[in-house]
């Protein structure tokens, strides 16, 4: 069937002399290009997995260093975004102020051209009195007097 190993078959033959080197076992390891079938390997080929070092028995620490190190720089990420933040603030007040010093310059010279132009025409105080007299009567007649 496809997919399954393929056992070879170690029936010996007549007149041959097997050694020890020529009976190397044969084993089956995943095809490294599909998981579903498997390979033929003599077993002197493949490399000689390295031994686990037995572990040691020191205490781990509560939390992990590299865990803790990764937490305080996100959390001074956070204070870092929060400070530009408020620098942000203060900026934008900044430019409130010079603004509204802005808007204050604007009115003062305004007042400024005002009183000017009232001095250049005498200010609306003249010399000269007018006395009006003004007569209403019956049925809408009026007389005036300069």
């Amino acid at each position: 069937m496809v997919g399954e190993p393929v056992i070879p078959n170690r029936a010996p033959v007549a007149g041959y002399v097997e050694l020890y080197d020529d009976n190397d076992p044969i084993v089956h390891v995943p095809d490294p290009y599909d998981r579903n079938k498997f390979v033929e390997v003599r077993r002197s080929s493949l490399q000689p997995t390295m031994p686990t070092p037995p572990r040691d028995l020191t205490p781990l620490p509560l939390i992990d260093p590299l865990a803790q190190r990764l937490v305080g720089g996100g959390v001074l990420g956070v204070g870092a975004g929060a400070a530009g933040w408020g620098a942000g603030q203060l900026l934008m007040g900044a430019s409130q102020l010079i603004s509204a010093v802005a808007g204050v310059g604007s009115a003062a010279f305004a007042i400024a051209l005002l009183i000017l132009a009232a001095k250049m025409t005498g200010g609306g105080q003249s010399r000269t009195t007018v006395n009006i007299t003004n007569n209403n009567r019956w049925w809408g007649r009026s007389t005036t007097r300069l």
